[in-house]
């Protein structure tokens, strides 16, 4: 009973991570120019606040 609860939580787990990654890869391939120009612009304007 056990070992069954353990490979269904594992395949579970698996299930999930597969479909996290999947997503995480289709999401990136969007949205990545726009996250990272914002990230940019966050970086440019602490160092310029640095700076000054």
């Amino acid at each position: 009973m056990a070992y069954q609860l353990i490979m269904f939580i594992l395949l579970f787990g698996i299930i999930f991570a597969v479909y996290f990654f999947v997503r995480s890869l289709f999401t990136r391939s969007n949205k990545s120019n726009s996250m990272e120009q914002k990230l940019d612009i966050i970086i440019k304007l602490l160092e310029k606040d640095k700076r000054d």
